[in-house]
């Protein structure tokens, strides 16, 4: 019995394609949904709501919880997903009771504890207690080996992508902007400041979905030229970027999706794990924000010379890939 685990909507969205596989497949699983981000899916096997302990630290409210969890008896192998604090909480919780660790999207590092924070710590840390390592592409493959990781290391791509597969793509009148990572907050009024700068300079059309976290909601009134909504459905956000003209962004999630859907994604970050793909522009300051996009020349054709490139974060085949080699290492 494979136990997966997930507390963030980003952690759902990117195992729903394995999961579907798995049961495809046959292979024994049960779905563990921590509320992180609260409620997640319906129907899911076991859902756990963390209590916030006095700790003056949601993180550590989130690590204390877990690790007090008690692991169900019949769990052969424990699955996570990424770098989040529940995925890293989770994995030492298994390591602590004997319970093999199966790391999906494993070996991405920028080697700065600081950025992005706490992630990049968060997957170190798995990586330590893995037995299983599943990883996006070959660079992750190579992180792993030279830092010295045992254990089954596969290049499978990233499940994420499979949700992309079929997804009709048009340049449209749209540049979509999202903003939330944690290492960002400090600094969110001159990166809100410039993106509405870019705005008001453009003829697109910016649509922003702001993320509830409120460090992020407290800025929303800065914006004069951005359309600022609400948190959208995932498969309309795929659909708006799919028919975006170009993206402005700090999730390494989104970047990934924009490398497949040959869309252009100015990454607001000092550094980045992923950074594989030409479509992929980091931008580490507000200021190189806005010079990079005024060197973009969107509208003279430059744009488009970047399609064909290949999506580093693989061909929409990952889940049925990993699948398999969790079906024959583990139940064969």
């Amino acid at each position: 019995m494979i136990g997966i685990f997930y507390g963030t909507r980003p952690e759902y969205i990117k195992i729903a394609p394995l999961v579907k596989e798995l049961k495809d497949k046959g292979v024994e699983h049960t779905l563990f949904q921590v509320q992180q981000h609260g409620t997640l899916l319906e129907g899911c096997d076991y859902d756990f709501i963390i209590p916030i302990f006095e700790s003056g630290s949601r993180l550590n409210s989130i690590t204390i919880s877990i690790l007090l969890y008690p692991l169900p008896q019949d769990l052969d192998h424990v699955l996570v997903q990424g770098d989040t604090t529940t995925a890293m909480a989770v994995a030492l919780n298994a390591f602590n009771n004997q319970i093999p660790v199966i790391h999906l999207e494993a070996g991405m590092r920028t080697y700065d504890n600081m950025n992005p924070y706490p992630e990049e710590t968060n997957r170190r840390i798995i990586s330590s207690v893995a037995s299983i390592h599943l990883c996006a592409s070959e660079r992750e493959k190579d992180n792993l080996e030279k830092e010295g990781h045992h254990g089954i290391i596969e290049v499978t791509g990233n499940p994420s992508i499979d949700n992309l597969v079929g997804i009709k793509t048009s340049y449209g009148n749209k540049v979509v902007v999202t903003m939330h990572r944690r290492e960002n907050h400090n600094s969110l009024e001159e990166w809100f400041k410039s993106i509405d700068g870019i705005a008001a300079s453009s003829d697109y059309e910016f649509i922003l979905p702001l993320h509830p976290n409120p460090n992020v909601q407290r800025y929303k009134d800065l914006f004069e030229h951005v359309k600022v909504v609400d948190p959208i459905p995932h498969s309309e956000m795929l659909d708006l970027l799919a028919n975006s003209i170009a993206v402005i962004s700090d999730s390494g999630g989104v970047s990934e999706e924009c490398s497949y859907l040959n869309k252009i994604c100015l990454v607001c970050r000092s550094v980045t794990e992923r950074g594989q793909s030409a479509y992929e522009i980091v931008c580490a300051t507000p200021d190189a924000l806005v010079k990079t996009w005024k060197g973009l020349k969107l509208e003279n054709g430059s744009y488009l010379s970047r399609e064909g490139s290949t999506c580093p974060y693989g061909d929409g085949n990952a889940a049925e890939k990993i699948a398999t080699i969790l079906k024959n290492v583990i139940f064969s």
